[in-house]
């Protein structure tokens, strides 16, 4: 695409940049959509859009109409995880949260390995315009398959027991969902976890924007070698798993402060310990194994942030979701444009990934601000208004 389109590396940051942008801009509003309409037309709805504008990715000839699609893509994908939050705040009781989410993750993460092997085929078959048709289509079919068998709450699903809804403890239908923003607004919590992702997704964005472009052009892998990115995403699934239940179980021993707190600082800090590793290090396959190894860190540290939303959200976990990835998604925006232009400046993909490891070590030390206990509205005063 890059050589088609003739797309210089500042150009390639903005293409992946001008995608995260929409999608931050339209977090909050897809979150709260998702906890008032629920997942079940909501999360559809996304993967049509998110299908239309990946077909429509295949059919762009200008620089400035790729942008354009990627933009109204972002706008249309925003509400994926968020919404999948709602989900699992209304389907698992607290102590299976990030477990859960964690499996979500894993399989993001599985989809992410499996993708080039299929994208690098269908390009050497029938070009690179194909491999968008056929996600396309993918995401139709899948959104028409979760509609029929997707219910928004337990209750309204066959099979389901009331000792099972009991457990789970999920929310009625009919329950009021707007989170009181002025109130929340001034939560020294929020504003923590805000400033957390928006460090973290300044790196983790690298991986998803500019890892294949850095190892065929920064560290001299063929083509035929870009298989190899499948790699960290492979670990990620690993580490998303086991760190969705490392979580719920240190939650078990530590509580939700510390135990949340633990786990999601031993990912990051060991995330930039391998990043630095992979600055240093002049074998291209050390590199990527020093990388992948980061990844698996900040995989592992993943099902945490989200599942803190839910701990300190509860019944709005669309609304939270929603913010702290906005400000994630500010920072995905920051770290694809920036890392294209130091490219440029420095002529060096080595000098880019310096400040991933510093983004990376600020994201840790935010945890020690993050309360997983602390809610945002609490039960009792979100409970007011409810209908009896």
């Amino acid at each position: 695409m890059q050589a088609e389109l003739g797309l210089t590396p500042e150009m390639w940051g903005w293409v992946v940049g001008v995608f995260a942008i929409s999608y931050a801009i339209f977090e909050i509003p897809s979150g709260i959509i998702g906890d008032r309409y629920g997942p079940r037309a909501v999360l559809m709805g996304v993967v049509f859009w998110w299908s239309a504008f990946t077909t429509l990715t295949g059919l762009v000839s200008k620089y400035s109409w790729l942008l354009v699609t990627r933009f109204l893509f972002g706008a249309g994908e925003a509400g994926a995880y968020p919404v999948t939050s709602v989900s699992v705040s209304r389907w698992f009781p607290m102590t299976e949260r990030a477990r859960a989410q964690g499996i979500v993750w894993m399989a993001a993460r599985i989809g992410g390995a499996l993708s080039p092997l299929l994208v690098v085929w269908i390009q050497h078959t029938w070009g690179w315009r194909m491999s968008f048709y056929v996600f396309g289509i993918l995401g139709v079919i899948w959104g028409l398959v979760w509609y029929a068998w997707y219910r928004d709450y337990p209750a309204e699903k066959k099979g389901v027991s009331k000792e099972e809804i009991e457990e789970i403890g999920a929310p009625r239908r009919g329950e009021r969902h707007s989170l009181p923003w002025g109130k929340v607004a001034r939560s020294v919590n929020l504003w923590s976890l805000m400033f957390m992702y928006f460090a973290y997704c300044y790196a983790a964005f690298w991986f998803f924007s500019w890892l294949p472009t850095y190892l065929v052009k920064g560290r001299g892998f063929s083509e035929a070698g870009m298989l190899l990115s499948a790699f960290p995403f492979l670990l990620g699934a690993i580490a998303n798993g086991v760190g969705g239940f490392a979580s719920d179980n240190m939650v078990k021993k530590k509580g939700l402060r510390w135990g949340r707190r633990y786990m999601a600082m031993a990912g990051l800090g060991s995330a930039a310990v391998f990043t630095v590793l992979a600055v240093m290090t002049g074998n291209k396959y050390l590199a990527l194994i020093f990388l992948s190894i980061s990844f698996a860190g900040q995989d592992f540290f993943l099902p945490t942030a989200w599942a803190v939303c839910l701990d300190i959200g509860r019944k709005y976990a669309g609304a939270v979701t929603g913010t702290m990835n906005m400000a994630g998604q500010f920072g995905s925006f920051l770290g694809s444009v920036a890392f294209g232009y130091i490219v440029k400046m420095t002529g060096s993909y080595e000098a880019g990934l310096v400040p991933l490891a510093v983004f990376l070590g600020i994201s840790a030390l935010l945890w020690l601000w993050i309360d997983a206990s602390e809610q945002l509205v609490p039960e009792a005063e979100a409970a007011v208004g409810q209908p009896a």
